[in-house]
């Protein structure tokens, strides 16, 4: 069956609704307070920041679809906070090198919102150009250029971006960990990796990290109304940058080795949201 989110005149927006009320109906939670989707090495933090009442196939919600990418997994999880809030964790993520169109990318995030969430909790897994970044290293995402040219909004929609990653919660984000710095993310529209000169322009328009994702998502998240908090895990430094060859190997080991770490901080980060 195709997906409904690729038939042109169906809006996007009555799919994120249909989803929220059938993982209500799955997890037994009318209403969730905050959502996050889990990039490369962030995984973890599923499992520390409360107890799961709910894990659910994403390929049982309408527009979702299991994640084509190693790293990532093929649920959405509903977990009870400490503090009596609920957290919808969408590990489906779709990335805009499938292929599939920008509607499927920012879907989880649309569902989330249509799910009552009003923070949102964008990670992944990056190339980092500052030099004193190793990998293994978390960064919080102050602004981003998207370099898609692409955009998840339809016709004369027009949002304000210009604190689109929210001060308070970078602020917050670093009374658990003063050390964690901070940087622009820069979204390529992929699957292959940057080439030295990409990375180079980047940097030279104000860039400090490189990716795959999160910008297109955090677009909607804002035309949503939420409160958006961004954070990269650097997996590496980017191309030219270090001088051996990038691959996705290396990726994953570096969220791998990152991964406890990380989880932990977010997980900390999430109880004092």
């Amino acid at each position: 069956m195709n997906n409904p989110l690729e038939i042109s005149t169906t809006n996007p927006l009555d799919v994120a609704a249909e989803a929220a009320a059938k993982i209500a109906e799955l997890s037994g939670v009318a209403k969730h307070d905050i959502a996050l989707t889990l990039g490369s090495g962030w995984a973890k933090a599923a499992d520390l920041i409360g107890e799961t009442v709910a894990t659910i196939p994403a390929t049982e919600i309408v527009g979702f679809s299991a994640p084509a990418v190693a790293g990532h997994v093929a649920t959405i999880r509903s977990i009870k906070l400490p503090n009596g809030k609920f957290a919808l964790v969408l590990g489906a993520r779709t990335h805009y090198y499938e292929g599939h169109g920008v509607r499927r990318v920012v879907h989880g995030v649309r569902t989330a919102a249509a799910t009552g969430a009003k923070t949102m909790i964008l990670t992944n897994g990056a190339g980092g150009i500052k030099e004193t970044w190793k990998p293994g290293t978390p960064v919080l995402i102050s602004d981003h250029i998207n370099l898609t040219a692409d955009s998840p909004l339809e016709g004369a929609t027009f949002i304000d971006l210009t604190d689109l990653y929210s001060k308070r919660l970078r602020e917050l984000a670093q009374t658990v960990d003063a050390s964690l710095d901070e940087g622009v993310y820069c979204q390529f529209r992929g699957p292959h990796y940057e080439t030295p000169a990409e990375v180079q322009m980047a940097k030279n328009i104000g860039g400090h990290i490189v990716g795959m994702s999160t910008a297109l998502e955090a677009i909607a998240a804002r035309q949503s109304g939420m409160e958006i908090l961004g954070l990269s895990l650097i997996t590496n430094l980017a191309a030219g940058i270090q001088k051996t060859p990038l691959s996705h190997a290396e990726v994953l080991e570096a969220g791998r080795d990152a991964e406890v770490r990380i989880s932990a901080l977010l997980a900390q980060i999430v109880a004092k949201i």
